[in-house]
């Protein structure tokens, strides 16, 4: 079991890097002035998701493994595990803004983007001390 939660922390450490760096990209192409620019912002976007998103599976799948193999409760399992959709939400809520980036819809400014690149931060404290700590 000790391959199984190596293997979680590694792909949830790949995903949290792709949810840190994606809206980033979003930052810049909210300023981007020109097409150029904007294009090369979106092509890397686009695969930096595309590449996160295996990521987030295997993460959920390995979590899912050792959730199931130890039979872990506990209040503080139940709050991880909605953080844990929260984080989900986010990330496909990333895949949407993206969709809308591509489509020229964005309405957001770059201000916006960066107190959206914070959600992940304050999710990855919250898991880290309910997964470590135990509070509950």
């Amino acid at each position: 079991m000790l391959w199984v939660k190596a293997f979680h922390i590694i792909f949830v450490t790949s995903w949290f890097a792709g949810l840190f760096y994606l809206p980033r990209i979003y930052v810049n192409l909210a300023m981007a002035a020109h097409d150029t620019e904007r294009e090369r912002l979106l092509l890397m976007a686009h695969k930096l998701y595309r590449f996160m998103t295996p990521l987030a599976v295997l993460a959920l799948a390995f979590g899912l493994w050792l959730w199931l193999g130890y039979g872990i409760t506990g209040g503080w399992m139940h709050i991880k595990l909605l953080l844990v959709v929260f984080l989900v939400a986010y990330h496909f809520y990333c895949g949407r803004l993206l969709t809308l980036f591509k489509q020229k819809l964005n309405t957001r400014s770059h201000v916006w983007y960066r107190w959206f690149n914070e959600i992940p931060v304050l999710l990855l404290v919250a898991v880290v001390i309910l997964v470590t700590v135990k509070p509950l």
